[in-house]
């Protein structure tokens, strides 16, 4: 396993990765979002995206959580903040494009069967046809919550302390 690349076969149910930070990986955009615990726990309360406002308000305290866990040196949490305002930004955005939120058309077969996770997450019908977008899919109420979110989830990861500890973070668990 690459040193980056998030591991999805540790018993996230049981470890704490507060007191095992040596255990967590960065990994590729929101991988292990929805896994990582205690910050899950602390961090989905606030999660909305409803509409612009929620959105504004949702993505507010996550950043002030973020530079909560900045200045606790607590770069995991830091993280996982930011990868809640990411993923804050890619949901509203697949209900800016599709109102379903069903991004592809539906099919009999599942094509994630018998795919490793995180393939086998997700929309069964991956790999169908894209379904057509909304006419107004970049000026929808989605369209500005997700706008709210990407320029709060830009803040975090250009933020000069947290690139500081994610390389000391590198630095000191990845061998």
């Amino acid at each position: 396993m690459a040193g980056n690349a998030f591991n999805y076969e540790l018993d996230f149910d049981n470890t704490d990765f507060r007191k095992h930070p040596e255990l967590y990986r960065i990994g590729v955009g929101e991988q292990g979002v929805l896994l990582v615990q205690p910050y899950k726990s602390e961090l989905l309360p606030h999660w909305r995206f409803k509409t612009e406002a929620v959105a504004k308000a949702s993505a507010e305290k996550i950043f002030a959580l973020f530079e909560e866990y900045l200045q606790q040196h607590d770069f995991v949490g830091a993280d996982m903040a930011r990868k809640f305002l990411q993923m804050g930004f890619t949901r509203a955005r697949r209900y800016a494009n599709h109102q379903s939120g069903r991004k592809y058309k539906p099919g009999a077969e599942d094509k994630t069967e018998n795919l490793a996770y995180p393939y086998s997450s997700g929309s069964r019908h991956k790999g169908n046809t894209v379904l057509e977008q909304e006419p107004d899919t970049l000026t929808n109420e989605k369209a500005r919550a997700a706008a709210v979110f990407k320029n709060y989830w830009f803040k975090a990861k250009d933020h000069p302390e947290y690139l500081k500890q994610k390389a000391v973070f590198r630095e000191k668990y990845y061998k």
